[in-house]
C-alpha cells in the first residue's frame, strides 16, 4: 500500500529565481505525525513543495494533503489531479476545518480538527471499505500514547531548522484574530504530551538546537516545569513562543527555561493600543508592562522576536512609526509585522463579514502582507500597505539594527543582536544561494558556532551559565514562526 503526504506551496515558494528563507525553515510535522499511524508495512512518502518539486506522475493508493489558507487553491488542484488518477484523497488542516463545504468537493474524506483520534479511525474504516466522507475531532483529545513522529520521512538537509518539535496542542487564550480557535472547536483547546514522551522525542533529535513550534510553550505551568527540569543538563539550545503575561509571572518558570537552554522567544505583543487589545479579546496583554517583560528577557540573555499587527480599528497613520520606535528602543532582536487578516472561522472574520468589510475571498492573498479587508476608520487600505512595508524597511535598517543592539548591557549581547538581526534580513541573497545550491544544512553548525552565550545583567553569568558546561557554540537566530 502506497501513501503520499503532501504539503502544497504558494507559487512564490517554488520560484526558480528567488526563494525566501522562511519557506525552508520547518518540515511539515503535522503530516509526519499522521504518518506515524500508518501500518509499518505500508510505503509512505512525504513531499513538501516548499523545498522540493512534487512528483505528479506516481500512483499512490492514498493521498493526504495539508491545507492552509494561502495554499488552498494549489491543494485543491493537487487533490483533483490525484482523484482523477484513482487515488483516495484526504484533505485536512486549518483551512479545511474552517471551510469544510469548500474543501469537500475536492476530497473523498476530509478531516476537521486535530487528527490524533480521527486519523486512526479513518485508517480502520478505509481498510474495511467503509471510510466516511467526513471525520470530526470532538471529545477524547489526548496526546497520551501518540506514536513517535515519522522523522525518517523528513528531508533534513533541506531545512534550516529540521529539529522542530511540538509538545502541546492549541493555546489557553482565544484572541479574535487567531486561526486556532476554529481548529479546536468542539473539544479541548489546549492539552499537552506527558513530560516523559516530550523528553523522549527530544532525545531522538540530533545536534543541539531545537525549535518548539507550540503556540504557547509556557502555557501549562506544571508541564513546562517538568519539561525544563528534564531538559536541564541536555546541553540543548532552543527557541519557542510565549505570551507577555507568562513572561511577567514571578513563578520561576522563565528562569527554568533559560537554565534548560531557552535562547530566544517569539512574543505576541500585537499592538501598543489597549483599545485594540480589548477589541481583539487579548486580555492577557491588557495592563501588562511590555517594557518590564522585555527587561526580564534581556536579563536572562533571551532574545526576542516580537509580533505586531497593523490595521486594527484603533490604528492611526502614526502607528507604524510608533511601533518601530518602541521595538527598537526596547532592543527587540527581530520583528514580525502583520497586516490584520480575518481568517475564516475566527471572530474577526465573522465581524468583518457582517460589517461588509471583506474586500474579496482570494485566499492566496490572505498572507498577512496584503490588505484583504477595509481597515478601521483612521486608515485607508493604501496607508496600511505602505505603512506595513515601511515598518519592515525601517526596523531592519542598519541604523535601527545598530540602535537596538546598543540597548543591551554587555558588548557580547550587543554584537550577537547585531549579527542576528543583520543576518536574518540583510543577507537574503545568501540564504537564497544556500537554498538553491542545496547547502542550507551547512548553515546550521555555522549559526550555532558564530555567537557565544550571553552573560546576564551587569556582566554576571546568566542562567545559561548555571547549566552543566557544554561547548561554547552560542545561540541561533531567533527565527520568525511561519503561520502557514
Amino acid at each position: 500500500m502506497k501513501v503520499k503526504l503532501i504539503l502544497p506551496a504558494l507559487t512564490e515558494a517554488t520560484s526558480p529565481y528567488w526563494r525566501p528563507i522562511k519557506y525552508s525553515l520547518f518540515p511539515p510535522l503535522g503530516l509526519a505525525t499522521l504518518a506515524a499511524y500508518l501500518p509499518t508495512h505500508w510505503e509512505a512518502d512525504m513531499q513538501d513543495e516548499h523545498v522540493e518539486t512534487l512528483r505528479l506522475d506516481d500512483e499512490p493508493d492514498i493521498v493526504i494533503i495539508q491545507v492552509y489558507i494561502t495554499n488552498a487553491y494549489r491543494a485543491y488542484a493537487l487533490a483533483d489531479h490525484y482523484r482523477a488518477r484513482g487515488a483516495y484523497v484526504c484533505l485536512g488542516g486549518l483551512h479545511v476545518t474552517s471551510l469544510p463545504e469548500e474543501a469537500a468537493p475536492h476530497a473523498d474524506s476530509i478531516f476537521l480538527g486535530p487528527g490524533e483520534e480521527i486519523f486512526p479511525q479513518f485508517l480502520k474504516d478505509w481498510q474495511s471499505g467503509r471510510a466516511l466522507p467526513r471525520y470530526v475531532s470532538t471529545a477524547g483529545r489526548t496526546l497520551v500514547g501518540v506514536p513517535p513522529i515519522r522523522r525518517d520521512l523528513i528531508k533534513r538537509e533541506r531545512y534550516l531548522v529540521p529539529n522542530s518539535i511540538v509538545v502541546t496542542r492549541g493555546c489557553p487564550h482565544h484572541c479574535d484574530f487567531c486561526y486556532k480557535d476554529a481548529f479546536f472547536e468542539g473539544g479541548k483547546g489546549f492539552y499537552t504530551q506527558t513530560v516523559d514522551d516530550a523528553l523522549a522525542e527530544i532525545d531522538r533529535l540530533p545536534g543541539r538546537h531545537l525549535y518548539f513550534l507550540d503556540d504557547h510553550l509556557l502555557g501549562h505551568t506544571r508541564f513546562a516545569t517538568g519539561l525544563f527540569e528534564g531538559m536541564r543538563g541536555m546541553g540543548r539550545l532552543f527557541q519557542g513562543a510565549a505570551t507577555v503575561d507568562s513572561i511577567l509571572r514571578d513563578n520561576g518558570l522563565l528562569e527554568k527555561a533559560a537554565q534548560a537552554g531557552l535562547r530566544s522567544l517569539f512574543v505576541g505583543f500585537e499592538t501598543l493600543s489597549p483599545v485594540n487589545l480589548k477589541a481583539s479579546n487579548k486580555p492577557q496583554n491588557l495592563g501588562r508592562d511590555y517594557a518590564a517583560a522585555m527587561q526580564r528577557l534581556h536579563d536572562l540573555g533571551i532574545m526576542v522576536n516580537g509580533s505586531f499587527v497593523f490595521g486594527l480599528d484603533d490604528d492611526r497613520p502614526d502607528v507604524f512609526r510608533r511601533t518601530v520606535e518602541w521595538a527598537v528602543g526596547q532592543g527587540i532582536t527581530t520583528a514580525t509585522f502583520h497586516i490584520a487578516t480575518p481568517y475564516p472561522g475566527t471572530a474577526l472574520f465573522k465581524r468583518m463579514e457582517a460589517e461588509g468589510r471583506l474586500l474579496h475571498r482570494r485566499w492566496n492573498e490572505y498572507d498577512t502582507r496584503t490588505v484583504v479587508c477595509q481597515p478601521g476608520p483612521h486608515l485607508t487600505a493604501r496607508q496600511l500597505k505602505e505603512g506595513y512595508d515601511g515598518a519592515y524597511r525601517d526596523f531592519y535598517s542598519w541604523a535601527n539594527i545598530t540602535k537596538a543592539s546598543l540597548v543591551h548591557d554587555t558588548l557580547r549581547h550587543q554584537l550577537k543582536h547585531f549579527a542576528y538581526a543583520g543576518g536574518w534580513k540583510k543577507f537574503e541573497p545568501l540564504w537564497n544561494f544556500m537554498i538553491k545550491s542545496r547547502h542550507l544544512d551547512s548553515m546550521r553548525p555555522l549559526l550555532e558556532a558564530i555567537l557565544s552565550k550571553v552573560r546576564g545583567k551587569e556582566g554576571k553569568p546568566g542562567p545559561a551559565a548555571l547549566a552543566p558546561p557544554t561547548s561554547d557554540s552560542g545561540m541561533l537566530l531567533p527565527l520568525p514562526v511561519l503561520q502557514r
